[in-house]
């Protein structure tokens, strides 16, 4: 049954994540991107170490040191990598090349380090996901593919493969509740000074509290947990492949809330999304498929 809902529970975080976009857009102007990062992982550790010491799960017995660290040093850098990389190139081309480039960055790690061969349903399901975010935003309007901003975010896009990787090891060996709390707590450590560096205003103000509590508890608190609950049970390829609902979500918020037009072109692209990513649901429900991901 766990094996069932794995992918249900990570595509649900992948939606809560797409939802930051929209969240960004309606926050105070003086928010800077970076500032806007920091605050999440900040208030989002913060309210996983409030829930884990409330619950009394906080045990560090079992913490695998070594992936821990590295985890939480991947998502800390991934949060300045992604906005200052959406602030250089615009949210269509920065948004793809961070998430649409970390499925295969993570097939590809796992192959040339772990040994490990994604199955022939990844290489469908990945190719199609990828077709449609490229897709969705091919026709949003003019924008800038400044070098500089497609390096930083395909770095952030390396930066979540390798998180969901590495922490994958992190879950097996600790619940997920606690191993949230633990990596997102030094994640927001590590951005801390962030918070120091630029104008923090902002968030004392009615919208920016607002922002603050749905990006932080919400959109990674939340989010994270039901993630690393699904990453137990499927591939970290797979999991990573499951995440581009995220830019899915942002699209359709984007028209519906936003009122951001989105063409023919970016409307079937949608629907390659939804394939890719319903792909990869439909055949979880087999046992043996879900065993040949994990080889």
């Amino acid at each position: 049954m766990k094996q069932q809902i794995a992918p249900l529970l990570i595509l649900l975080a992948a939606v809560l994540w797409g939802t930051t976009g929209t969240v960004q857009a309606l926050a105070p102007a003086s928010a800077h991107p970076v500032a806007i990062g920091a605050t999440r992982l900040f208030i989002g550790g913060l309210f996983l170490l409030i829930v884990v010491l409330a619950a009394g799960k906080l045990n560090l017995k079992n913490l695998p040191l070594k992936p821990t660290l590295i985890a939480s040093v991947c998502i800390g850098i991934y949060q300045p990598l992604f906005f200052s990389a959406v602030a250089i190139t615009g949210v269509a081309i920065g948004t793809v090349v961070a998430i649409g480039s970390a499925p295969m960055l993570a097939g590809i790690i796992e192959m040339l380090f772990l040994r490990k061969k994604p199955a022939a349903v990844w290489w469908v399901s990945t190719a199609l996901s990828i077709a449609g975010v490229i897709l969705l935003f091919s026709n949003q309007g003019s924008v800038q593919a400044d070098p500089f901003g497609i390096l930083l975010a395909l770095g952030a896009g390396l930066s979540f493969a390798c998180y969901t990787i590495v922490n994958k090891s992190v879950v097996e060996k600790m619940s997920p509740l606690p191993s949230v709390a633990v990596v997102f707590t030094l994640s927001g450590l590590l951005l801390s000074p962030f918070l120091f560096v630029f104008d923090m205003s902002w968030i004392f103000s009615r919208e920016g509290i607002i922002a603050g509590l749905h990006l932080g508890v919400v959109a990674t608190g939340l989010a994270y947990y039901l993630f690393a609950i699904g990453l137990f049970n499927v591939s970290s390829s797979t999991a990573v492949t499951l995440s581009l609902g995220e830019p899915l979500t942002a699209t359709l918020l984007g028209v519906f809330f936003l009122g951001e037009y989105m063409s023919s072109t970016s409307w079937f692209g949608l629907i390659l999304v939804l394939l890719g990513i319903g792909v990869l649901i439909m055949t979880a429900r087999k046992p043996r498929t879900v065993q040949i991901a994990e080889n």
